[in-house]
């Protein structure tokens, strides 16, 4: 699949407050990125590396106190989607090891705290059949209310407030799935599906010796989201940070189907 993304955003911020930007759809496997232009107005830039995935961050400075960009993409998705009930759990010894930072918890996932819930509601499973059975619960109990959250919001104010959006059906699950010993991460990216329109996120289980991309919320599967990075928690993969203040003056994020 080939989608086109096009995001505009306009920011009031500290003067001279460097911005770090994490927005451009990454050069990975399953996705290539055939065009992108990333233009932000009087800025100058410097990239350095992102997290989890193949990818770059962005620090933007600006002068004055207004963020002004456009970033624009073609990509050409390729994914595999696959049964994740017929994959298999790696043993957690041989887990490569990177990727035993998606096992603890993190700021938004505190999987400490539910592992007696998992293994009381899931234990009769294993594997893929048992990370399937945490997104389908996620999916039925969780109702997807824009504005529901904010960005401090974590997985556990998600479970009781039984409310959420992208972040927090992805923390959600995350939190779940690691609580079960197998490694999930927070992943961003961006997919035509999504409603209403604006950055994703996701979470990715680590199964069969690969990640797979889980999304309770149903807007996205793996052959049509293009991701941005991934990390612990949305912590790791803001689209945008800085040290001091920002308002938002306008912002849009259009993604469609070739």
């Amino acid at each position: 699949m080939r989608i086109d993304i096009d995001v505009s955003m306009d920011y009031r911020i500290a003067a001279n407050d460097p911005v770090l930007l994490t927005l451009e759809a990454a050069q990975t496997d399953g996705q290539s990125v055939v065009a992108s232009t990333l233009d932000i107005e009087n800025a100058s830039l410097k990239r350095i590396s992102g997290e989890g995935i193949p990818a770059e961050r962005i620090w933007a400075s600006v002068p004055g106190e207004r963020l002004r960009l456009r970033y624009r993409a073609t990509v050409d998705l390729t994914h595999p989607v696959a049964d994740l009930r017929a994959l298999p759990a790696t043993p957690f010894h041989a887990l490569p090891g990177d990727f035993v930072t998606y096992l603890r918890p993190s700021r938004f996932c505190q999987s400490d705290l539910f592992e007696t819930f998992v293994t009381e509601e899931f234990g009769h499973l294993e594997g893929g059949a048992k990370v399937a059975a945490i997104t389908d619960w996620v999916a039925s109990e969780i109702s997807y209310v824009p504005a529901s959250s904010t960005s401090a919001t974590t997985a556990s104010d998600t479970f009781v407030s039984r409310t959420g959006v992208c972040r927090d059906f992805a923390h959600l699950v995350c939190t779940l799935v690691r609580a079960a010993k197998i490694p999930a991460r927070y992943t961003s990216g961006y997919g035509p599906n999504v409603r209403p329109q604006d950055f994703h996120a996701v979470a990715q289980v680590w199964l069969g010796d690969a990640w797979h991309l889980v999304d309770a919320t149903g807007m996205s599967s793996a052959d049509e989201l293009a991701m941005i990075g991934a990390g612990r928690d949305a912590g790791d993969v803001a689209f945008m940070e800085t040290e001091h203040w920002a308002d938002v003056i306008s912002q849009t994020v259009n993604v469609s189907r070739r």
